[in-house]
C-alpha cells in the first residue's frame, strides 16, 4: 500500500503502527524542545516513508523558528517543503505548511493561495485530522464574511472540530491547539483561551511559546501581575537560551504595555529603553504586526 493512500484508494493520513509511533514521538520531542532527538526520529521515519518524514523534518524546523527565532530554519523549511515527495493528505499537509511559511516570510498572498490549495485537498476527507486542518482555513473564511447577510456561518462548528482534534491527535495536537487558542483570543474569549493554553502546558510543561500565549490571555484578563511575571521570566530565559532573539523582544514589547496598563510607567519606560538597541532594529520586521500596531497606536513605542 502506498503511504498516504488507503486500501479503498481514498486519501488518508494512515501510517503503519511503527511509522505512526515515530510521528507521535517526533511531536513529543519537538514540544520538549529536544530538536536533536526529534530530527533523529524524523530521519528514521524517512527511511520508512520518505515523504512523511520530510514533512515532519520541516515541521520541526518551523517549530524551531517559532521558539528560538531561528529564521534560517524557516527559510530552509520553505525550500525543503517544495521538494518533499508526498501523496494524498500528506501532500495537503505539505501545502498547508508551505502556506504558513510563505505568510511568515511576508508573502501573504502566495501563502493564502497555498493554504487554500491545501484546504481543497482536506475538504472532502473523512478522517478527524483532515477535518481539523480544514476547520482552520474554513473558520477564517467564515470570519471574513460573517458580517454578510444570508451567509452561512459555521465558526462554532469549526471550533468544536479543532477542539476535538487537539484532544485526539497525538501527532498534530500543537498544530490544532495553537490556532484554536488564537481564534478564541480574536473573539475576546480570553478565559477559554487561557484554559486551552493551560491544557497545552499540561501536555508540554513549561513550553516557552505556550507560556507566552498564556501570558497574553492573562494580560487581556487584566491579570497584569501574573502576565508580567511570565514575560519577565520568558525574557530572561530566552536571553540565556537564544540571546536577543525574536521571542526575547516579544517579551520586552509585551512588558511595555503590561506595565503601562498596570499603571507602572517606570517599569514600562525601563522596557521601552531596551529597544534602543541595534539588535532590536535588525529583528523589528519579524515582530508580530498586531503587537507593534497596538503599541504604536497607543504611542507606547
Amino acid at each position: 500500500m502506498v503511504a498516504g493512500i488507503s486500501v479503498a484508494d481514498e486519501p488518508s493520513f494512515a501510517l503503519s503502527s511503527a511509522q505512526n509511533e515515530l510521528a507521535e514521538k517526533i511531536t513529543q520531542k519537538t514540544m520538549e524542545l529536544n530538536y536533536v532527538e526529534a530530527f533523529n526520529l524524523a530521519r528514521k521515519l524517512r527511511l520508512e516513508n520518505d515523504g512523511v518524514g520530510c514533512v515532519f523534518q520541516n515541521i520541526i524546523r518551523v517549530s524551531m523558528y517559532d521558539d528560538k527565532g531561528d529564521t534560517t530554519s524557516l527559510k530552509v523549511a520553505a525550500k525543503n517543503l517544495e521538494t518533499c515527495k508526498t501523496e494524498g493528505l500528506w501532500d495537503a499537509l505539505r501545502n498547508f505548511e508551505i502556506g504558513y511559511v510563505l505568510t511568515e516570510t511576508g508573502h501573504s498572498v502566495k501563502g493564502a493561495m497555498q493554504t487554500r490549495s491545501a484546504a481543497n485537498q482536506f475538504e472532502d476527507a473523512k478522517d478527524y485530522e483532515s477535518k481539523a486542518f480544514y476547520a482552520i482555513y474554513a473558520y477564517y473564511v467564515d470570519n471574513s464574511f460573517g458580517w454578510l447577510p444570508f451567509k452561512s456561518d459555521n465558526r462554532e462548528a469549526y471550533l468544536k472540530i479543532l477542539d476535538s482534534g487537539s484532544l485526539r491527535s497525538a501527532r498534530f495536537w500543537p498544530l490544532f491547539l495553537t490556532p484554536l487558542i488564537w481564534m478564541h483570543y480574536d473573539r475576546k474569549d480570553y478565559k477559554t483561551g487561557l484554559s486551552l493554553a493551560e491544557r497545552g502546558l499540561k501536555k508540554a510543561p513549561n513550553h516557552p511559546v505556550m507560556l507566552q500565549i498564556k501570558a497574553d490571555m492573562l494580560y487581556r484578563l487584566e491579570r497584569y501581575g501574573e502576565a508580567a511575571a511570565i514575560y519577565e521570566k520568558s525574557a530572561a530565559d530566552y536571553l540565556e537560551r537564544t540571546g536577543k532573539s525574536i521571542r526575547y523582544w516579544c517579551s520586552v514589547l509585551n512588558l511595555i504595555r503590561i506595565y503601562h496598563d498596570a499603571g507602572d510607567d517606570t517599569k514600562s519606560q525601563e522596557q521601552r529603553e531596551k529597544l534602543n538597541d541595534p539588535d532590536y532594529q535588525k529583528l523589528k520586521k519579524w515582530m508580530p504586526g498586531s503587537l507593534i500596531d497596538d503599541l504604536t497606536d497607543r504611542k507606547l513605542i
